[in-house]
């Protein structure tokens, strides 16, 4: 039983890297549910206090990381707040709409859209926006990959 529950736990973590890619999973919940499981399964004692506050300050890092990344992304570029929420709204729509792709042109169109329409800005300023907004996008996931991949490794040496 004890290869089926590390299968388990494994299968979390990998969908959490997964929602790196495809932000309308909730890469960390899958992270903290490989933990969650793992106590159930085997035992909460590796997990004390400690444990749970290093998880924590990661969790809010992993949160102001990816909101931090793309902000910086789209205002480096000259974006305002709508840069921001268009980048945003087609981070969460694109890979649906355009399938694999659309992780990357989802954000680009829009930043694009939202300051071509609301802000009024011309073609070329609003197309640096949106490029503008792929690079945050793509900082934010390296980041976070770097924060996952350090939040299961002090899982995996507390438990070990």
């Amino acid at each position: 039983m004890e290869i089926v529950y590390w299968g388990i736990i494994s299968i979390l973590f990998v969908v959490a890297f997964i929602g790196l890619i495809y932000p309308i999973i909730p890469s960390v919940l899958f992270i903290l549910a490989g933990f969650l499981l793992y106590g159930a399964f085997f035992s909460f004692a590796p997990f004390g206090w400690f444990f749970w506050l290093i998880q924590g300050l990661f969790i809010v890092l992993l949160f102001v990381a990816d909101y931090i990344a793309n902000m910086i992304g789209v205002q480096k570029y000259g974006g305002s707040k709508a840069g921001i929420w268009g980048s945003t709204i087609g981070l969460l729509v694109g890979p649906f709409v355009i399938p694999v792709l659309g992780i990357l042109i989802g954000p680009f169109i829009g930043a694009f859209i939202a300051e071509l329409a609301v802000n009024k800005r011309n073609i070329q300023d609003s197309l640096k926006i949106g490029f503008g907004s792929v690079v945050g996008f793509i900082s934010s996931v390296l980041t976070k990959t770097i924060i996952q991949l350090i939040m299961i490794a002090y899982f995996l040496l507390v438990v070990f």
